[in-house]
């Protein structure tokens, strides 16, 4: 199993309604040099301004970035030509990045790569702490910059460190 670390930024709180404008992934191994950016034009007029500025971008920039079907087909074979076995769909919110990449997959493509489960990297901290309340965004090493991209590979390194100094058992392929 490979585990790829993802990460999104939203115009909203729910896809279908709202859209994804833009996601990261990074496939955990001990290099972190696998990454995947998509941008995905909106898919709905509705947005809320307080998310889309999360992100950095107006909603202008959003208008002139990828079709979803094309980086959702891209993400798909970056997936299949960087992981072995069954790819694992990780995240730090995986409530919400998950909601949204499994949705724009089946809307789009009709199929979902990752199936249908994810992991979540908080919980696997709790559990390994066992306290459902310890806090683990000050182990990143990348800074939380609200780019998916820098954002998944901050969460990959926590990861990591919880395989190699915290004894957490992981096979990461």
């Amino acid at each position: 199993m490979s585990y790829i670390m993802v990460d999104i930024e939203s115009d909203g709180p729910i896809p279908g309604d709202y859209s994804m404008i833009c996601f990261g992934a990074v496939l955990v191994d001990e290099t972190l040099d696998k990454t995947f950016y998509g941008k995905t034009k909106p898919i709905s007029d509705k947005f809320v301004p307080e998310a889309l500025a999360i992100s950095g971008f107006s909603r202008e920039e959003t208008l002139t970035f990828d079709d979803p079907k094309e980086v959702m087909e891209k993400f798909e074979n970056w997936i299949k030509q960087h992981s072995k076995g069954r790819p694992v769909f990780i995240s730090d919110n995986n409530g919400f990045d998950w909601m949204f990449i499994c949705w724009y997959f089946h809307h789009f493509l009709g199929r979902n790569p990752f199936g249908f489960s994810s992991r979540r990297l908080a919980d696997l901290y709790c559990g390994i702490q066992k306290d459902t309340f310890a806090t683990w965004k000050h182990l990143r090493k990348t800074e939380h910059t609200h780019h998916p991209v820098d954002d998944a590979k901050g969460n990959a390194e926590v990861l990591l460190m919880m395989k190699n100094e915290m004894e957490l058992k992981i096979s990461l392929k």
